[in-house]
């Protein structure tokens, strides 16, 4: 298969915005989420028991639910592609630790799951117009926090 310099192109600014994301998430920068999805996105965490619904709905549960974890780190791999115009889907498989303090400890939660995506290019670039987050694992491990 060969790829025009379009797709190619398209390809790498879809892949700087699952990162962009990630990289926001991380930092907790929730009001930065505004440039990473569409104004009409439809956002679904409901796989790990967050929210549903528009991109301000999701702020609203990020600014809830982010401070319950001192550290996260959302690694994001295998990304698949399905590029039409200025539409595209993708999935894309994230590796989530997230600590959060328990019990004057800390543990480690290490999240699996995969992001289930559409994009759309808009006059400023791709955006997320879709993402539903779906649940492959969940792993408990405060005895890493020893290490």
């Amino acid at each position: 298969m060969s790829l025009s310099l379009q797709e190619i192109s398209d390809r790498f600014e879809i892949q700087d915005l699952l990162y962009r994301y990630a990289d926001i998430i991380d930092r907790r920068a929730v009001e930065e989420l505004s440039g990473v999805f569409t104004t009409d996105a439809h956002i679904d965490y409901s796989a790990f028991g967050g929210s549903v619904g528009d991109v301000g709905e999701t702020m609203a549960f990020l600014r809830e639910a982010l401070p319950a974890f001192s550290d996260t780190q959302h690694l994001n791999a295998n990304i698949q592609l399905w590029i039409d115009g200025d539409n595209a889907r993708g999935r894309v498989m994230c590796f989530n630790p997230m600590v959060m303090p328990a019990g004057g400890e800390e543990a480690v939660f290490m999240l699996g799951l995969w992001y289930a995506d559409e994009y759309r290019r808009e006059s400023d670039g791709w955006r997320i117009s879709r993402r539903v987050e779906e649940k492959s694992w969940v792993f408990n491990a405060p005895e890493f926090m020893a290490l």
